[in-house]
This record gives C-alpha cells, structure tokens and sequence, in this order.
C-alpha cells in the first residue's frame, strides 16, 4: 500500500495542486467519504459569548472528545423519563432504554470496537478503579512469579495504581515492578526491546501490562507480539486502551489478550469524566478461587438479582465484574456516541486517519521553518511519534524549541486552535477521523507556521 506522502504527493499531481495550499486540503476534504460525520458533533466557541462563525479548531479528541450533537437529546429523554415516571424508569421507559439494562444498549458497539464477544466485554466504572478491579483478579503473585512489566512512562495514574497494588500484596516496587525506557537518545519504545525484556524476566513475571497507544508520545504498540511474548513465559497479559479505543482496529480476542481496560471520554466522546469499560477473555468467564475476583449485587445474574440472596449466583462473563448499577445518565452520553460509530466501522475510520495524520506529518515535514531546515533561530520542530503509520493511531506529540514553546502555544489558543500541551515543552495534537477535517489541519499548520517566523524574526 503505498505511504500517505506517496498518495498525497500522487492527488496532488492529479490535480494540479500546491500539496501545501489551501486548495489541497479542501479537495481531500472533497473525496473523504466519511466527512458528513462532521456535522454530528459540537464545537467549542473561542470565548462563551463568541458566534457560531467563530469556531475553534479542534484537535483534542486524544484528550476529550467532543459532544455528539444526540447527546443532548438522549441526557433530556432520561430527565423526561425520571420527572415523569421516577423509580418506574427501571422497567417502563417510552424511549426503550429501561434503566436496570442501560449497560446492554453500548455492549454490542463497545465489542465491535475492541474487537471481542459480546460476552467479554462490560461497560462499568472509570478507567482507574477498573484497573484496580482487573488487577485484584489477575494479580495473584507467589515467591516465584511476582513481578509486573510495563512502561517506565506509563500515565501517571497507571503506575500509582500498579505501585500500589504491589504494595497491597506486602511486595517492594522496587523489586516486583519492571520499567522500560526508550534506548539513549530515542523517543519511543523499540518492540524488540520489549519483548527481550518479557524473555529476561522470564518466569518471575506475573503480569505484562501496558498501554496501546503510549498518551505522551502516541507511539502505537505491537500488542499481539507483546501477548504472545507474555504468553509464552506464562505471564498474563493486559493493557490500557485510553488512547487506543475508537482510535486504532482492535482485536482483542483473536490476539488472546486477557484482559483490557479504557476510557471512553476521548475518542468515544462519552463525555467528562465517562463512564469506563473492560475487556476479559472468555476462559475466565467463571470466577475461581486462583482468580477471585471482586464483587457486589450487579455481579449477581440478572434473573436471581432481587431476589436479594446471601449466597452470590454470579455471572459468568465479564458483566460478573460489575459490582453497581451504572449511572445511568453516563451510559446514555456513551450510547449517544455509539450510534455514530454505529453508522461506520474503525477499518473505514482507520483508513481516514491514516491519510489525515499523513498529512498532518506531511505538512510539518515539507516547510521549511517547522522542519528546522529555514533560516532563522527556532530550530524547528521535533515529531516524537513513529513515522510508521502501522506504528501510530491519529496523534503527533510535537517537541518545539524550548523559547519558543510558550509563547507558540500561547498563540495557538488565541487563534482558536485547541490541543494540548505536556511539560516540558510537547504539545500534542490529535486529529480524529471522526469529525476532524483536512482544513482543520491545514489552519493548524499554517498558524504554527506563522508562530514559529514570529519566534525566528
């Protein structure tokens, strides 16, 4: 297949068009089939009282997706349905949404995007706690096999859970916990390196635990050599998909993962603070005593549930691992975004970002002042993120100039342009295939273009 740069430079050739003018970008906006989902989304003002035609350009999803236009819509519904029909909007619901099964209405959606059974997946909780819930089944360490594998740059929170759940077992991170860096000088973890350090570890390591995409550098990981790896010295294996789901094609089934987790509030636009869910192979449907696993009334089957019993009947799959009603309210702002993703597929939507972030590298790559390769002081802009489209989803962390970094992204705020930054001087930028178009990145571009000449003059 050939690389983005190849078909862009390929269109631009058809069309007689500048690869790096305006004109370009609205001509693949022009032929991208999946751009009427644009219109499916909220966009943030640049102030709280500016106008429609004062739209910010946003490439945040990989932070916080925007909000479906249905949202709104579906969150009323629920009020509706509370006002008018209270506790009785358990069972009886004019919108066919009965709250006892709200979780049931995202189940299949979620398991297309993960790429499971439906049985293997349940929507509960908040990324965080789930990784404590799944660490309290699958960590189960002994004197001979004790240690966990991951990133020595997981995201923060990941690491104070894992640290503590080792803790929680009387064990030393210093002992059981396994980082690993990038090589001198590099960016982004090499595969090779992983899985040499599962095959060191051996026969000590309980669990092998890592992200899908990398959040600060959105380096996308070779998951199935990395189970496969851990599989083949007896380890488990799981990851955190916050960055992955809605991003990339996920297999999770077929590559035998054991257990995953995510969030849904970025690419998933379930909004702040969404609703979390989880992934667990089939072969540990049934709870056992070498993997108990927490527990609670929404862990119960569902036909026995209110019968209110002392012995536990629990589930065997994963929607055993829920222990409470979901909030509702969070469930129905994540099925409001299903049903757009309902409306296509993550091959389709894959394909989009691969050739959208292909040009957002394009871009940066080819001027001169944010290549590095013009004339002035700024030094130009480092991608950390792989160049391999195969090796990366819809994110470039950018490192700029450590004067310049400030005031550029500064700048960009003011033009109305939202990403996000990370300290020291990253800012990472995330066009999502879903709603962002060619211009989205085309402006952004131009105006980082601009802010770099500023900083060079």
């Amino acid at each position: 297949m050939p690389s983005p740069a190849d078909q862009l430079e390929a269109l631009a050739q058809s069309t007689n068009l500048d690869p790096l003018g305006s004109a370009f970008a609205e001509a693949l906006d022009a032929q991208d089939p999946l751009r009427h989902f644009r219109d499916e989304f909220c966009y943030p003002t640049r102030a709280e009282d500016t106008t429609e035609d004062q739209l910010c350009t946003y490439l945040c999803g990989n932070s916080l997706g925007l909000q479906p236009k249905a949202t709104k819509q579906y969150l009323l519904e629920e009020l509706e349905i509370w006002a008018k029909r209270g506790v009785l909007g358990h069972h009886s619901h004019a919108y066919q949404r009965p709250w006892l099964t709200s979780d049931e209405n995202v189940l299949q959606e979620s398991a297309r995007i993960v790429g499971c059974k439906l049985s293997e997946v349940a929507i509960l909780n908040t990324l965080t706690v789930n990784i404590h819930f799944l660490f309290a089944a699958f960590y189960q360490p002994t004197p001979q096999r004790f240690k966990v594998i991951m990133e020595a740059k997981a995201f923060p929170s990941d690491r104070y859970a894992v640290e503590s759940q080792i803790r929680w077992h009387g064990l030393d991170p210093a002992e059981a916990l396994v980082t690993l860096a990038p090589r001198e000088g590099e960016h982004c973890l090499r595969t090779e390196d992983i899985l040499e350090a599962i095959e060191k570890e051996g026969s000590q390591t309980a669990l092998v635990f890592f992200s899908g995409i990398q959040y600060y550098t959105g380096q996308l990981f070779d998951m199935k050599r990395i189970t496969e790896a851990g599989h083949a010295q007896g380890s488990l294996v799981g990851f955190d998909l916050a960055h992955a789901v809605g991003n990339v094609p996920l297999y999770l089934h077929d590559w035998a993962v054991d257990f995953a987790c995510w969030c849904t509030y970025k690419y998933l636009n379930s909004g702040p603070g969404g609703i979390a869910g989880i992934y667990v192979h089939e072969k540990y449907a049934q709870p056992d005593e070498e993997r108990p696993r927490l527990a609670g009334w929404w862990s119960n089957q569902k036909a026995t549930r209110f019968q209110m019993r002392d012995q536990l009947d629990p589930i065997q799959e994963t929607a055993g691992y829920q222990v409470s009603n979901p909030n509702v309210f969070a469930m129905t702002s994540l099925l409001a975004s299903l049903t757009v993703f309902g409306r296509t597929d993550m091959a389709a939507l894959r394909r989009k970002s691969i050739l959208l972030t292909g040009y957002l590298e394009y871009q940066l790559t080819r001027r001169p002042r944010l290549s590095g390769k013009g004339e002035g002081k700024s030094g130009g802009i480092t991608i950390m993120t792989p160049s391999d489209p195969e090796a990366r989803g819809c994110q470039l962390s950018l490192l700029l100039p450590a004067a310049a970094f400030r005031p550029v992204f500064a700048g960009l705020s003011e033009a109305g342009i939202v990403c996000d930054e990370r300290e020291p001087n990253c800012i990472r930028v995330g066009p999502t295939p879903l709603y962002n178009s060619f211009q989205d990145v085309y402006r952004f571009v131009q105006v980082l273009d601009d802010l770099m000449a500023g900083q060079a003059a």
